[in-house]
């Protein structure tokens, strides 16, 4: 072949692919978020609490002696075994020790994990769950009234402090909650946070695992460690509080949540850092685990 017939097909050959269209890939939380049910796995869970996926996750009963499953039609009180066993104790322990008959339990994950098709960026893993902050009055509710009936936010419509629905029997319930051996952390609104840093008495470790963040005054979110067996499971780095020995996080740097953090900020100039949503990942950008997860039956 001359010269002049190589460049030609190459050129032609260069022509076809620009002209064709970008074949978008379908996105990880649509084709995840269309699984009904768990994998066929053994339990495990794959990758970051934000970038990962559940095998043979676990789906945690609509009902239970101590708890109940909330918005049932999102299916997503599915987790690794280790969250649903958690679950289970833990409401057990606030019912025996406090006040509340038990739990009203909110999103956990979806059947298989992974991004989810609205809301969380986290949930992946199987090893994240929100508890209401609704207190339980029955744990007989119907499915139409658990898509129906809201919690309540105990923080100030100021954001410094807590509300008027926030009891003593709150901090019981989270001491509880934290105390299980199996939580790496709970995050909750900082005026809580601070509440209880105030007025707690005795052993304080507990508080070490509650951190401050942003929302999470409709429910406080549980977050367990790794689970054993789970060798692709990547642990959250802890916090100076954590790594500090007998620190709580009860320092004056907790202040700066109701404080500075609510100024509006200064212009600086500079444009923002767009950091992709888990619910544009597609499922190249997931664990490779996470494909034998989808696939499997």
């Amino acid at each position: 072949m001359r010269i002049a017939e190589i460049v030609s097909t190459i050129v032609v050959a260069l022509s076809v692919c620009l002209s064709s269209p970008v074949v978008a890939q379908p996105k990880a939380n649509k084709l995840l978020g269309a699984k009904r049910s768990a994998s066929n796995q053994t339990p495990q869970s794959h990758g970051f609490y934000s970038n990962g996926c559940v095998a043979g996750a676990q789906q945690l009963a609509q009902t239970g002696p101590t708890w109940q499953a909330m918005r049932l039609s999102r299916n997503r009180n599915w987790g690794h075994p280790d969250m649903i066993a958690y679950l289970k104790r833990v409401s057990a322990k606030v019912a025996k020790l406090s006040d509340w008959k038990g739990l009203y339990i909110g999103d956990i994950s979806q059947p298989r994990g992974g991004p989810m098709t609205s809301g969380h960026a986290s949930h992946q893993l199987g090893l994240d769950a929100d508890i209401w902050m609704y207190p339980p009055k029955r744990l007989n509710l119907s499915r139409n009234e658990r898509e129906s009936l809201s919690s309540i936010s105990v923080r100030s419509k100021n954001q410094r402090s807590v509300s008027n629905n926030w009891r003593a029997s709150h901090m019981e319930v989270m001491k509880i909650a934290a105390s299980d051996p199996a939580v790496d952390r709970i995050f909750v609104t900082a005026p809580a946070k601070i509440w209880m840093c105030n007025r707690a008495k005795g052993n304080k470790d507990w508080l070490q695992k509650i951190r401050p963040f942003w929302g999470h005054h409709y429910h406080f979110h549980v977050r367990l460690k790794c689970p054993k067996g789970s060798s692709n499971c990547k642990t959250q780095t802890p916090t100076v509080s954590q790594l500090s020995k007998g620190g709580t996080g009860c320092d004056e740097t907790l202040n700066w949540w109701v404080t500075d953090a609510l100024k509006p900020a200064k212009p600086t100039g500079k444009k923002p850092v767009k950091r992709r949503h888990p619910r544009d990942f597609t499922m190249a950008d997931l664990p490779q685990q996470c494909s034998g997860v989808l696939t499997s039956r």
